[in-house]
């Protein structure tokens, strides 16, 4: 018999087909034999063939370790005055912003899953730093992280290891429901739903794959994909690059094991992550002072091995062909 279950936070209503239920083996991804390397020009030696360099973590012989460079694709320019003006009932706002891209390893590995916890670290290190520094313009409102693992996923050619950072002056409508219901939800409970997810989780164990380091790692109750695993940190906290260096590498030992998971049990499936941190805080009318409270950082890692078609479309549920305490029981159990 299929469940509704719902998203405490946005009130988002999934169906667990039940009866849908796959087998394991069928979620696996089929072994794909490699192509034959082309030139990668995100590999060290080719820096010269990609966009002008943001900025670059290096080591001790000041060679890079990770290196940030504005996308050929860009749509958004950090230059020029920003403006608002309307037509009727249509608004236009000039694209200010930023699209980068984060080169994660100056040797071709195709995976973040086969990165040592450091590399990792140094990843999410240099996301901190590109937000901090992003901050600091007042016409930005959002930074959105992310990362398209394979065609499957929405990755494009290039194999390399790497991720992507839009910087936008408008908080996204993904961003503004979840904020919206975080705050709803604060306001009826005086807690954030966030960490009372957390405590249930941690109570009843049956969804969590992972609990170390002061990171909890966790099949949603109501997940809209197989295997969907959230990544939060235990203590509240409402911005992503708020964490100390230590959890920061407690972050990327968690991470690493929870993609190496999803790597040994799927078949190395497409995937995406996205980092959801709360909004700059630009005090404008409407804002209100409970962000700190009420919002909880948190990472969303989702395995693409369904296909998200018109019934999806069309009425704003999702189905998920397994079940979450199923789910998380088999990513538990894989050993890496």
């Amino acid at each position: 018999m299929p469940e509704l279950r719902k998203d405490p936070i946005l009130g988002r209503w999934v169906i667990i087909a039940s009866e849908r239920a796959k087998e394991l083996d069928n979620f696996e991804c089929p072994a794909v034999a490699p192509s034959p390397l082309k030139e990668c020009i995100f590999c060290k030696g080719n820096e010269h063939k990609v966009f002008p360099e943001t900025f670059s973590l290096k080591d001790e012989r000041q060679d890079w370790r990770v290196r940030v460079v504005s996308s050929q694709d860009s749509f958004l320019q950090l230059e020029g005055e920003p403006w608002k003006k309307g037509k009727g009932p249509y608004d236009f706002i000039n694209a200010i912003g930023s699209h980068e891209v984060i080169i994660e390893s100056p040797d071709h590995v195709e995976n973040m899953a086969d990165l040592t916890e450091k590399q990792i670290t140094d990843v999410f290190s240099t996301y901190r730093q590109r937000i901090k520094e992003l901050e600091k313009n007042q016409d930005l409102r959002y930074v959105l992280i992310f990362k398209n693992y394979k065609k499957g996923a929405g990755g494009g050619e290039i194999k390399h290891t790497h991720s992507q950072l839009l910087a936008t002056p408008v908080n996204l409508k993904r961003v503004k429901e979840e904020l919206e219901g975080a705050k709803f939800y604060f306001k009826c409970h005086e807690r954030c739903g966030f960490c009372d997810m957390i405590r249930q989780e941690v109570g009843t164990a049956q969804r969590v794959v992972l609990d170390e380091g002061g990171f909890l790692a966790l099949v949603p109750f109501a997940s809209r994909f197989p295997f969907e695993v959230w990544v939060m940190p235990v203590t509240h906290s409402p911005d992503f690059y708020a964490m100390s260096d230590d959890q920061t590498a407690n972050l990327a030992k968690v991470m690493k094991k929870v993609l190496l998971k999803i790597k040994v049990l799927l078949g190395d499936p497409p995937y995406n992550y996205i980092i959801h941190t709360a909004p700059f805080r630009r005090p404008y009318p409407g804002y209100w002072s409970t962000i700190d409270e009420d919002y909880h950082w948190h990472i969303e890692i989702v395995p693409r091995l369904t296909q998200v078609a018109g019934f999806e479309w069309g009425t704003g549920f999702y189905i998920c062909p397994s079940l979450p305490e199923e789910a998380a029981k088999y990513l538990k159990e894989t050993k890496v």
